[in-house]
């Protein structure tokens, strides 16, 4: 498969179908591993990391649920392409900076991608839309294990698996939701949740992971430890805190439909407007216009065939997957103009939010 076949189409997790799907956008689980007596990414010379991808690469594109995958080294795909997939989830923005010694290896949905010569040898994930935390680590569990049968992986009896980060060593694991949560931010709860989520031993962070904001209200929670606990436990505590976050996020859309339906229609039909006859639109603009629109969605403001719409806006919206489409190179002003005309070209079959009629007023509605 080569890398114009792979992002011909958005990826299979971006169609969000799965339980839970109107908050939580995606789960995934990514292992690190390393290979024994190799030394790692970051310590080892062009040739060794070379050695180690010409070790590795085969035995990923051997596994069964890489019988279709697109395969190839960091150094033979184009900047714009790396930054597509990292757009898609698909590598780490450090992995786009790699060339020489480096590659990937992602089936055909685009549900599972291996890194190889990132920060560590092998960092492996499994996505999928909605809350499927379970499902997706059995399924990034037995590529380990097929992966291990072949490779010799970096053990220690005392400390479990060594990577590159002593925060990943033990399980090598990271389990994350990717959360959408324009309630909360609306009401001005995001605040309370982070640090209640924070003091459980799990990490919130934006769009892109660590150090990133985060764009069209969504939050990646995920797990902080990886030394001293199984992988089954920090997948059923994270999921439980997922699942109390999407409580939190339904309740925060109920009140505000409650206490401030005017401030909720407001919202969602300004983003409806602007997004309708924007002519140049930047791309943290539209995700955050975007995000209301979901809600909008969500709360039945918008046919439920909106939401496919929506998503993949989410994904073909940003920087480099408005270049990919324009097919030439552009400047940031053009791509601003191009991805207005996307947006709206996109939405032009979609009939402007239904409100409800009967609003009850949000004040005193006599003068005193």
């Amino acid at each position: 498969m080569k890398i114009n076949e792979l992002l011909s189409s958005p990826s299979e997790w971006v169609r969000t179908e799965g339980p839970n799907s109107k908050i939580v956008m995606s789960s995934r689980v990514r292992f690190a591993r390393n290979l024994r007596n190799v030394p790692f990414p970051g310590w080892a010379k062009k040739p060794e990391r070379q050695k180690s991808l010409e070790l590795i690469k085969p035995v990923v594109e051997q596994l069964p649920e890489m019988a279709t995958a697109f395969s190839d080294s960091m150094d033979n795909l184009a900047a714009l392409d790396k930054q597509v997939l990292v757009e898609r989830h698909l590598i780490s923005r450090e992995h786009a900076a790699k060339n020489v010694g480096s590659g990937v290896v992602i089936n055909d949905k685009e549900t599972l991608s291996v890194m190889i010569n990132e920060e560590d040898h092998l960092r492996m994930q499994a996505i999928k839309s909605g809350l499927q935390l379970k499902s997706i680590f059995k399924v990034i569990d037995k590529v380990d294990t097929e992966l291990e049968s072949v490779l010799d992986f970096a053990y220690s009896p005392r400390l479990g698996y060594l990577t590159a980060c002593p925060t990943n060593v033990g399980t090598g694991m990271r389990a994350s939701a990717m959360v959408h949560l324009p309630a909360m931010v609306l009401s001005d709860q995001i605040n309370q949740v982070v640090q209640a989520v924070n003091k459980l031993g799990l990490a919130v962070r934006g769009l892109y992971g660590e150090g990133t904001e985060a764009l069209g209200n969504v939050f990646q929670v995920s797990n902080q430890t990886t030394l001293g606990e199984k992988e089954a436990d920090v997948i059923d505590r994270l999921n439980k805190v997922i699942l109390q976050i999407i409580d939190h996020e339904e309740n925060a859309r109920i009140t505000l439909l409650e206490k401030k339906p005017r401030l909720v229609y407001d919202q969602v039909g300004r983003a409806y407007g602007a997004l309708s006859n924007a002519h140049t639109v930047s791309s943290k603009e539209a995700l955050n216009l975007l995000s209301l629109l979901r809600m909008g969605v969500d709360l039945e403001l918008f046919p439920a065939t909106t939401r496919v719409i929506v998503d993949e806006m989410f994904v073909v919206a940003q920087p480099a997957h408005v270049q990919k489409a324009a097919e030439r190179k552009l400047t940031a002003e053009e791509r601003d103009i191009f991805r207005a005309d996307l947006i709206r070209h996109r939405l032009k079959d979609v009939a402007k939010p239904i409100v409800a009629t009967a609003a009850p007023p949000e004040g005193p509605t006599e003068l005193a």
